[in-house]
């Protein structure tokens, strides 16, 4: 079996070519999926990559969480399927309330792009399981709305339930609270993180590392296995 991963394309998303190449070095099939078609051609998972969906002009990730192709993957991520967002698509998620908190402005008003550094808080995660606890990685990280809110009782239960899946390590690029980069739904089929997974996958580019193909093989371990 070859696990199919949908890649979706809003208008003023960057990142889906690099994704899609990703999933293909990972050993999977790229699917293109366009924001207005609600239907999902048969993927066994789905990728909200990075950009600047509708160019960010009301509240990153807002308008697109009303994109048709929305409404599919909201039901089939409550059903179960994988679903990964990345810098734009983390801000996706948490639009469509399936992912709690919000992305705000980051600390200091000024767009960040470096390599940075992360800790893998958990492995248990469709999308982290090729990775260990305590791990730390460095991929790399480009955003303006990338500080990560919620209230303390949301803080606090994301602590506490073990769905906190990354943290900034030496340095927080954007105020995000809690140092965090990344967390997960309560099934752990669904995750968001700031940093881009899919620019640190060959050698000769990015970071020089391939610290985030494990992202992609974890998920289609999952698959290839169910």
């Amino acid at each position: 079996m070859t696990a199919r991963i949908g890649v979706v394309t809003f208008p003023g998303t960057l990142d889906d070519r690099d994704t899609q190449r990703a999933i293909g070095i990972a050993g999977a099939e790229a699917v293109p999926l366009w924001h207005r078609d609600k239907d999902l051609k048969q993927v066994d998972a789905v990728v909200l990559p990075g950009g600047f969906s509708y160019g960010d002009y009301l509240r990153a990730g807002a308008i697109s969480r009303f994109s048709p192709v929305m409404g599919s993957i909201v039901e089939q991520a409550n059903a179960g399927m994988p679903v990964l967002g990345i810098c734009n698509g983390f801000q996706v998620l948490c639009e469509a309330h399936l992912l709690p908190g919000a992305m705000l402005r980051n600390t200091g008003l000024h767009f960040v792009c470096r390599d940075q550094k992360l800790r893998v808080e958990t492995a248990a995660t469709a999308w982290t399981a090729d990775y260990a606890a305590g791990e730390e990685i460095s991929i790399p990280l480009k955003n303006i709305d990338g500080r990560y809110t919620a209230d303390e009782r949301t803080l606090d239960d994301l602590e506490a339930e073990g769905r906190v899946v990354f943290r900034y390590r030496d340095v927080n690029p954007n105020g995000s609270l809690r140092d965090i980069a990344g967390i997960s739904n309560a099934a752990g089929n669904v995750v968001g993180l700031m940093p881009h997974p899919e620019h640190a996958v060959e050698p000769l580019i990015g970071t020089g590392r391939t610290d985030g193909l494990a992202f992609f093989t974890s998920v289609i371990k999952k698959l290839v296995s169910a």
